[in-house]
């Protein structure tokens, strides 16, 4: 797929974000509007799933580890045509399909229930282990947050997928650099975050997050190595998109007003 239309589904997406968020008065705008650009080159370039196939374990699959993210993944669902836009407008409510964390048994192509942060990582590192076991060629990829990365479970997972030379497993590391609580580095630091993952034994590739020429070729670069697993550390934009939650950390988890959803979607709707 050409760049151009790359970026015209991502924005897309970003609307759609902005519109779940504001219509639950809840959510997590910035995380989500960051990792538009690598969800948005998942489904519509990388991953070998379309709605035939959702309910099937024959394809590849992707387990949103930061699951606060879940509006990007909706959003992605529905610029896919899997549900109707206008679903989007009841995330968070109650009894819609749209919970604040991905939830594999309301709906299909979600495929693992996400939310406690570290556990989602874990998940798919035992997905990539039951496909080598049996032999089944599809590979799984995993978003985390940089933040997600300050829990102990994360390490486990890695050390475990690196143990199992897991090169069916690809990990994208959201790097946007600020957590609920400020600035990751000054929170609780994970740097240097490439010599960590390669003293896990793991491949590193570090990209820009935004530019779908390197995500594609990191992707590419994932499923040529051999004998470990591959971690993408992706740099991104916490709320990129939206000028007035670019590098905010108050954007982590809060709706915005009429008039800034309205900013937003005029803002959105330029590009």
């Amino acid at each position: 797929m050409k760049n151009i239309e790359l970026e015209k589904h991502a924005n897309s997406i970003r609307k759609s974000i902005v519109t779940e968020v504001f219509y639950a008065q809840s959510g997590h705008p910035g995380g989500s509007l960051g990792a538009a650009d690598i969800i948005t080159s998942l489904y519509f370039e990388e991953l070998d799933i379309n709605e035939d196939n959702l309910n099937s374990i024959d394809r590849d699959r992707f387990v949103l580890s930061k699951g606060h993210a879940s509006p990007a993944l909706y959003a992605a669902f529905a610029e896919k045509g899997w549900i109707e836009k206008e679903e989007l407008k009841t995330f968070r409510h109650l009894g819609s399909r749209l919970q604040g964390h991905p939830s594999m048994r309301a709906l299909p192509g979600v495929d693992m229930s996400t939310g406690s942060l570290g556990q989602g990582i874990s998940c798919a590192v035992g997905m990539a282990l039951a496909n080598k076991l049996d032999k089944n060629d599809h590979r799984i990829y995993t978003l985390c947050g940089d933040g997600e990365c300050q829990e102990g479970q994360v390490w486990e997972a890695i050390m475990a997928a690196a143990h199992h030379k897991l090169d069916n497993l690809c990990i994208i590391i959201d790097n946007n650099n600020l957590q609920i609580d400020g600035k990751v580095e000054d929170v609780m630091s994970i740097y240097p975050l490439n010599e960590k993952m390669k003293a896990f034994n793991c491949h590193v590739i570090e990209i820009d997050g935004h530019d779908f020429d390197q995500i594609r070729a990191a992707f590419k670069e994932a499923r040529e190595t051999k004998g470990q697993p591959t971690v993408i550390i992706a740099k991104t934009i916490k709320g990129k998109g939206v000028s007035f939650m670019e590098n905010q950390a108050g954007w982590h988890g809060v709706a915005p007003n009429e008039e800034q959803y309205h900013a937003a979607i005029k803002e959105l709707e330029a590009c």
